[in-house]
């Protein structure tokens, strides 16, 4: 048997990492800008963090959601603190797909509905509805497609009030769209979900599962809005490496036994790996340092003419070239030892940088790519001289 011929993949094998840097089987050192599609997000290997879930493990590992496990109910504490969210209750499980599955869900128990609005380019997963949801077609199989989801452009108000009814049963929106090429929601457009889904008795769903945990430059991106959502969902950095997540869930939605249900969710070892990660971004102000850090990146990147557009916040950075990027993000990994990543845009390369970078760091990214820009300088005053 092997491994079923799904990904695309780098010639790379990494075996040992920690902070922000990787090392290859071969002893190459490699910068990570990725974090694993934001998964990283307290740094590789934190001692903390291996320190606790070793210390878990060595206690019990396992047991099922049929016992009192305590450990659950220190990190809702945790965790609500830290948002904000103190008075919201969470409902924990494996995956953001998983945790987008279950938001739906009590949406359409609370309503009774069934009709979805998702905003084009959106990534919600690669589960049943979750990736129904999802605007990419390449993704969705025959037996997920539904009429029950409504694509609408993002930050367009006019089309989302005529699409709003009493059939909605939840609007569901990123934080900032991740895989879509980083797009911030317009401060007012958020405002405007909100009021419409409390105008017509839908639910207002906050996928933080990329742009959440601090790497923004806030816990919740859509915390930039000020606005309230019903229910949020996490995952990605929240375990900083371990498959953990979660649906944050207002306390006006009654639960019901039975209603949600799970097998690994909340085991003892994603509360602790959850746990720490919340440990370290207070004590070491990671939230404040996604936030300078971000700004650093993003003053040095908007001075560059060969760049389009930068977007996003904090360390959720988008950057949109004139053309195809994919060469620029090629050249960075085998040239210069740095992941980034790709976005739907090809256009677009995506940095999302564990949270703990240094401006060291973040200095040998902006040398490489300053050495790339350059050479593409270069290679069109040639192209251009061979074409006259």
């Amino acid at each position: 048997m092997k491994p079923f011929d799904v990904y695309s993949i780098f010639d790379i094998n990494i075996v040992k990492a920690e902070g922000l840097k990787l090392w290859d089987n071969d002893g190459n050192e490699y910068l990570d800008f990725y974090g694993g599609h934001a998964v990283i997000s307290i740094g590789h290997t934190h001692k903390h963090y291996v320190d606790s879930i070793s210390a878990q493990l060595n206690k019990i590992g396992f047991y099922s959601n049929s016992i009192q496990i305590p450990i659950q109910h220190e990190l809702a504490k945790k965790l609500g603190k830290i948002s904000g969210y103190e008075n919201y209750n969470l409902f924990m499980c494996n995956s953001g797909a998983e945790a987008n599955e279950n938001a739906f869900k009590i949406a359409s128990f609370y309503n009774g509905r069934k009709k979805i609005i998702a905003f084009k380019s959106a990534f919600h997963g690669r589960t049943s509805l979750a990736v129904a949801s999802t605007d990419n077609k390449n993704i969705v199989a025959p037996v997920n497609q539904t009429e029950n989801v409504i694509f609408l452009p993002l930050n367009d108000t006019e089309q989302l009030e005529s699409a709003m009814n009493e059939n909605i049963s939840a609007v569901i929106i990123e934080g900032i769209q991740g895989v879509g090429g980083i797009h911030v929601p317009d401060v007012e457009f958020l405002k405007k979900i909100q009021a419409l889904c409390l105008k017509y008795g839908s639910l207002m769903i906050l996928d933080e599962i990329q742009s959440g945990f601090g790497r923004t430059g806030k816990f919740f991106a859509h915390q930039w809005a000020e606005v309230q959502p019903d229910i949020i969902t996490v995952a990605k950095g929240m375990g900083n490496g371990f498959p953990v997540a979660g649906v944050m869930i207002d306390p006006t939605i009654a639960a019901k036994k039975e209603m949600l249900g799970t097998t690994f969710g909340g085991a003892y070892l994603a509360c602790a790996a959850a746990i720490s990660v919340i440990d370290v971004i207070n004590n070491e102000e990671l939230i404040k340092n996604a936030n300078e850090m971000g700004k650093y990146l993003t003053d040095y990147l908007k001075t560059r003419p060969e760049i389009r557009e930068v977007r996003g916040k904090g360390l959720m950075i988008g950057i949109e070239f004139h053309e195809n990027a994919e060469q620029i993000r090629k050249n960075l990994l085998f040239d210069h030892g740095i992941f980034t990543g790709f976005a739907s845009d090809k256009k677009t390369i995506r940095l999302l940088p564990p949270l703990c970078i240094t401006q060291k760091e973040a200095d040998i990214f902006i040398n490489a790519l300053d050495s790339q820009l350059k050479s593409l300088k270069i290679e069109k005053v040639h192209h251009s001289e061979g074409c006259a």
